[in-house]
């Protein structure tokens, strides 16, 4: 075996259990709403990764996705020797990690995650100006690269704020989280205008097989719900028994939400390990459609 994917396995395991001790330790209001009250009836600690089952899944995904980069960016990063597009890589995994786990477990993503993710975003500027970008031909002037990842920043940050907007004005209700906005402004950084639609693709049809899922299962929850209080003795109180239930329940914690950060946490690793391998496919389309510089 390759010793590179040697590297990464070990990488990928250390970083994982490593990440389980950093969660650990996490300050309690990265884990909180702003105005959280540690007075409120429902007010709960903040949820930690444990060893089993999080730690072992976190070293799971820093592996395969350390594997993969190598086997994606061998030619690219690896064999030219990029050191900054191989460090970003390093940094960015582990984060994204812990955007998944935060995210599942507590319905936050700290904007302390955002803050590293778009340092890092701002290391893969400076590699693509010291070391050169796949995306990029050798001879394109240098502000070429920086406005691909400014806007793509932008344009990502600026699209879920369209969508929570939308849905705040004519719907009543938040329709996308400040956080998940914050994590795609970020990781807009990571990957330019082009990376971009990948990120959003991967994203949203991922979030899709585990949201249909979900569907079902509320459905059938709520079609029980229905049928107890029918057959019961006084269904005026036995709706708002179950509806007083429900309101103790944490908002984190609730059954039919699907936290959306940890699905555009993949669309931006997959983007990320596979940059290269992704850009050799697109190459005809970008030059065909006059958007290759």
């Amino acid at each position: 075996m390759n010793l590179f994917y040697l590297i990464a396995i070990a990488l990928g395991i250390g970083m994982g259990f490593l990440l389980t001790l950093i969660f650990a330790h996490l300050p309690e209001k990265w884990l909180q709403d702003y105005d959280y009250d540690e007075k409120a009836p429902n007010f709960r600690l903040s949820k930690r990764m444990k060893v089993w089952p999080h730690g072992v899944i976190a070293a799971i995904a820093c592996a395969v996705c350390y594997v993969l980069a190598v086997f994606f960016c061998d030619k690219a990063y690896i064999a030219t020797f990029r050191p900054l597009h191989l460090v970003s890589i390093v940094l960015l995994i582990p984060v994204l990690v812990l955007v998944t786990m935060a995210d599942r477990l507590n319905r936050i993503i700290p904007d302390q995650f955002s803050i590293f993710i778009a340092i890092v975003g701002i290391l893969t500027i400076v590699s693509d100006l010291t070391e050169g970008s796949v995306w990029f031909s050798e001879g394109c002037a240098w502000y070429i690269p920086v406005l691909n990842k400014v806007i793509g920043s932008i344009l990502g940050g600026g699209f879920l704020w369209l969508i929570g907007f939308i849905s705040e004005s004519f719907l009543g209700r938040e329709g996308m989280g400040q956080g998940d906005m914050r994590l795609l402004f970020a990781t807009g950084l990571i990957t330019g205008c082009y990376g971009l639609i990948v990120l959003i693709y991967v994203a949203v049809f991922s979030a899709l097989i585990f949201a249909i899922p979900l569907f079902i299962r509320k459905r059938i929850r709520v079609a029980k719900e229905e049928e107890i209080i029918n057959k019961s003795d006084n269904p005026a109180l036995t709706r708002r028994r179950l509806e007083r239930e429900k309101a103790q329940i944490h908002f984190a914690d609730d059954p039919d939400y699907l936290a959306f950060g940890p699905f555009l946490a993949a669309g931006c690793a997959v983007f990320a390990i596979a940059d290269p391998f992704i850009f050799e496919k697109v190459y005809d389309m970008l030059v065909a459609l006059g958007v290759y510089f």
